[in-house]
């Protein structure tokens, strides 16, 4: 897979048309039935595959893996330099699929991201050119470095799988998964996403500082070496598909959901939060507590699934109020954070019967 980017009008990475990489991942069959086994094999096989870049981050590789499977799309936010470009990458080269990388500027324009019409002189017909959004593993870099006119041709793409161009309806491959990165703290040439684009996005997570262990090895095994050249794809796009559909069977009882119905109430009422969880957050949440269940070898999901997701799959939709903290402000994630703990701690926790 190659990485390049091209300046000018149109910062999109890669070819006109993505490619699908040759692997020892397309000698297996890819129709073969999930199980229990191979559900475990190929998750197993993709948490190798990316920890060996991520050095000491197996909670952010999970959640990435999470997202793939959940049919969600992931916001990586943190500061530069710690990784969130290659976590992106170390996914995108693990699935044998077709990936593109987006570099967003501020002269991207929305036909670059999901295509456009252009007249065919010999067939005297427009056809429609695939934007860079047209491929299974989606990298949107920078994502806030762009206009909202550009950012929100993503929205349709990340909520219905299709692209609507000149009054055409594109479908887009699947499975879809859109990983997007941005920093936090940098707000010159920078637009902040609007709520309703930061409500598509399934999870939203930050990288951290590497410990002295992890950041020595990094010193040690990557002044000479990419470690992304050592990736090859351990799962082609068929058997993700087919991952995808093992987690969505796993069983979520009524006292599960309404568990996560109590905490989405509670959210919207609390003194501390102007705006609380949505009907899409809801969602959202127990269809990525599905995952992190059949990632621990369980057909069910049980109140420890949807406490551990609560944070990196609510908070970036909340937002408290100017007392606690403001909309914009520096301190919002930790507030929010705090209040998403209270209120885990108030509502009352099922005692859920399989």
């Amino acid at each position: 897979m190659d990485q390049t980017t091209t300046s000018g009008e149109a910062a999109v990475a890669d070819s006109a048309e993505p490619t699908t990489r040759a692997s020892a991942a397309q000698s297996r069959s890819a129709a073969a039935p999930t199980t229990a086994e191979t559900f475990e094999q190929f998750t197993r096989a993709i948490l190798d595959s990316v920890g060996r870049v991520i050095d000491g981050k197996p909670t952010a590789v999970r959640a990435a893996l999470v997202a793939l499977l959940a049919e969600g799309h992931l916001l990586i936010e943190d500061v530069p330099g710690v990784g969130k470009t290659m976590l992106a990458r170390a996914l995108a080269a693990s699935v044998d699929a077709t990936v593109r990388r987006i570099q967003f500027t501020p002269d991207l324009l929305p036909g670059d991201v999901t295509g456009v019409s252009v007249f065919n002189p010999v067939d005297r017909e427009f056809e429609f050119k695939q934007g860079a959004v047209f491929a299974n593993l989606v990298i949107a870099d920078e994502i806030n470095r762009s206009s909202p006119k550009t950012q929100s041709a993503l929205l349709e793409a990340m909520e219905e799988g299709q692209v609507t161009v000149d009054g055409d309806t594109h479908p887009l491959p699947s499975p879809f998964l859109v990983v997007a990165t941005q920093n936090p703290l940098e707000m010159e040439g920078t637009y902040a996403l609007p709520e309703a684009q930061r409500d598509r996005f399934m999870m939203r997570i930050s990288m951290g500082y590497p410990d002295a262990t992890s950041e020595a090895l990094m010193l040690r095994q990557r002044e000479v070496v990419n470690p992304l050249a050592s990736i090859t794809p351990v799962i082609n796009a068929s058997q993700v598909s087919g991952l995808i559909a093992w987690a969505r069977a796993v069983h979520v009882a009524p006292a599960i959901e309404e568990y996560v119905v109590a905490l989405a109430q509670a959210t919207r009422t609390h003194p501390d939060l102007r705006l609380g969880a949505s009907p899409r957050a809801t969602l959202q949440l127990v269809r990525a507590a599905k995952v992190w269940a059949a990632l621990d070898g369980r057909a069910f999901v049980i109140p420890d699934d949807v406490t551990a997701l609560l944070v990196p799959v609510w908070a970036h939709r909340l937002i408290p109020t100017r007392a606690s903290g403001g909309a914009r402000s520096r301190g919002t994630g930790d507030a929010v954070t705090a209040t998403l703990e209270r209120i885990a701690s108030a509502v009352r926790v099922p005692l859920a019967r399989q």
